[in-house]
């Protein structure tokens, strides 16, 4: 059985996922989507939308001809079509490992930092392929957990300090594709063609402490799941075991570093 699976992250409500990664996923799908080059006026899919990020940068910035976008969770989907009201872009519910979609349909299909949830993600991009136009675009990106996603870093490397069973729900032990090497194998194991993988830096700076640690409260992923299961004395201890190790500025904010690993192909 996949770590996904036996770890039960839950991710279903928006409101909850933005403050967490939503905020930060944004400007690394502005620089994803610049990289990919697709001609403005395709058409789209975003697979794994979750609170439709991707999906809204795709229409702010690319002009499509259309969007869908899918996900397992029924409250992402609501959160997303409440937000993303152009015509162009629509929703539905939908497994990674078996698409609502026809086959050769869509210019560009794309995922932004879900493959590592997907038990047999293999299976998830040749999904993204089958739905894809010959000589067109599947491309997707995963957070660096093992590295440079500072605020998920901090946490863990001081969880386990204090807990070493912490350490099997930390998302860089986890998730091993989320590296350039495995994520490169694992599009060309779809087929797909012209394989490449960059990484795409974005400062996530945090007003304060608060700002910080709040997110961590609300129960969205592994990370805040863990500190939710804590009783209050063993959440404290961990808070304030981060607060001393975090760099603050002279104004008592943090700039951090989050980075993305993105894959880009061509379906042959």
């Amino acid at each position: 059985m996949a770590n996904s699976e036996r770890k039960k992250d839950v991710w279903a409500a928006g409101d909850l996922y933005e403050p967490y990664v939503g905020r930060w996923s944004r400007p690394v799908a502005r620089e994803f989507l610049a990289w990919l080059g697709v001609p403005q006026g395709k058409d789209w899919a975003d697979i794994g939308c979750g609170t439709g990020a991707l999906s809204q940068t795709i229409v702010e910035t690319q002009n499509p001809n259309s969007v869908i976008g899918v996900d397992s969770s029924a409250g992402y989907i609501e959160y997303a079509k409440s937000r993303i009201t152009d015509p162009r872009a629509y929703f539905q519910i939908g497994d990674a490992r078996s698409l609502p979609l026809d086959s050769a349909s869509l210019d560009a299909v794309v995922s932004g930092l879900v493959l590592n949830f997907v038990p047999k993600a293999t299976q998830a991009v040749e999904e993204m392929a089958r739905a894809t136009r010959r000589g067109c675009v599947v491309a997707a990106y995963v957070w660096d957990y093992a590295g440079k996603m500072e605020l998920m870093r901090y946490f863990w490397d001081l969880a386990v300090e204090l807990d070493s069973n912490a350490a099997d729900l930390d998302e860089g032990r986890r998730f091993p594709i989320c590296q350039p090497a495995p994520l490169a194998q694992l599009f060309a194991q779809a087929g797909l063609a012209d394989v490449e993988v960059r990484a795409i830096d974005v400062a996530t700076r945090f007003r304060d402490f608060d700002d910080y640690w709040s997110p961590f409260l609300g129960g969205q992923g592994p990370a805040p799941g863990y500190a939710m299961s804590l009783d209050e004395e063993r959440r404290s201890a961990l808070r304030e075991r981060i607060r001393s190790a975090l760099p603050f500025e002279k104004d008592g904010s943090i700039h951090l570093i989050a980075r993305a690993w993105a894959v880009r192909a061509r379906k042959p």
